[in-house]
């Protein structure tokens, strides 16, 4: 016997409204930055904003070309660019380790969890003297710092990934007979994936709040520093070039580790498609 749909039915379906959000938008995450940017050169161009203040984008704009000429902002870049990827080379795996040994072992939880809470709980400025009198004023503490933040969040979103793999693929790992080595490569890895991507986004974007902290001590170079001796000159076109650099870095960091992410999980069937 075959079994049909009523007409009603089909068009209803056909009909009904969709509840996802609809297709994703090329190059969304540029949109609210451009309004933003709109707003804030409409408000210049009306005299909303005193450019004492706020300097307007084309001043902005202007200032930066003539760093880019005489070579100042290329050199600050770079010297931000290596000390964030230090950081990031170092917080990665080490909050990446932290989290395999806390989330595979009682033991591991009960030695490393309680330090790392407290270590999110201390603000970052507090911890900074404390650095500054082990390892002074020089490039190994500003990466330090920068590694501690980053370490952090890949820590916290691991864990919570590994904490969340079903349990019903452990019991089918130890079925099958599956050793220590190729359960985590089969297994822990792969289910701790979306956290850890997660931390990641949260770890590209907390590398660049951790380089302004540790760039405005004693830095010679690095945006930190040109902002901060444009701060004493009163420079605020200088400062916003900074600020729109950091803001830039962010944005396109964030944006790389979600096409990463996108691409590494599109097994997965989610609201965001």
């Amino acid at each position: 016997m075959l079994l049909t749909t009523p007409p009603d039915l089909l068009v209803q379906a056909r009909t009904r409204r969709s509840l996802r959000p609809g297709r994703p938008l090329r190059a969304g995450f540029l949109y609210g930055p451009a309004l933003l940017l709109a707003a804030w050169a409409a408000g210049s161009a009306t005299g909303l904003l005193d450019p004492r203040f706020l300097s307007a984008p084309w001043t902005v704009l202007s200032s930066a070309s003539e760093l880019i000429a005489n070579g100042r902002l290329q050199a600050n870049l770079l010297s931000s660019l290596q000390r964030a990827g230090l950081g990031l080379a170092f917080g990665i795996p080490i909050g990446t380790l932290l989290a395999l040994v806390s989330g595979l072992s009682r033991w591991g939880e009960a030695i490393i969890d309680g330090p790392v809470q407290i270590k999110r709980a201390v603000p970052s400025l507090a911890l900074m003297p404390l650095l500054i009198l082990w390892l002074g004023i020089g490039e190994g503490m500003k990466v330090t710092v920068i590694a501690l933040g980053v370490a952090v969040p890949i820590y916290i979103h691991t864990h919570n990934g590994l904490r969340s793999i079903d349990s019903r693929y452990v019991e089918l790992a130890e079925s099958v007979g599956l050793g220590r080595a190729a359960f985590i490569r089969k297994v822990v890895l792969p289910g701790a994936l979306p956290g850890f991507l997660l931390g990641m986004r949260f770890a590209v974007t907390t590398a660049w709040l951790f380089l302004v902290v540790a760039e405005l001590i004693n830095s010679t170079t690095g945006i930190g520093y040109m902002m901060d001796l444009a701060r004493t000159y009163g420079q605020t076109d200088v400062i916003l070039v900074g600020l729109v650099l950091y803001g830039l870095l962010g944005l396109f960091s964030d944006a790389a580790v979600r096409l990463v992410e996108r691409r590494a999980l599109s097994w997965r069937r989610t609201l965001a498609g």
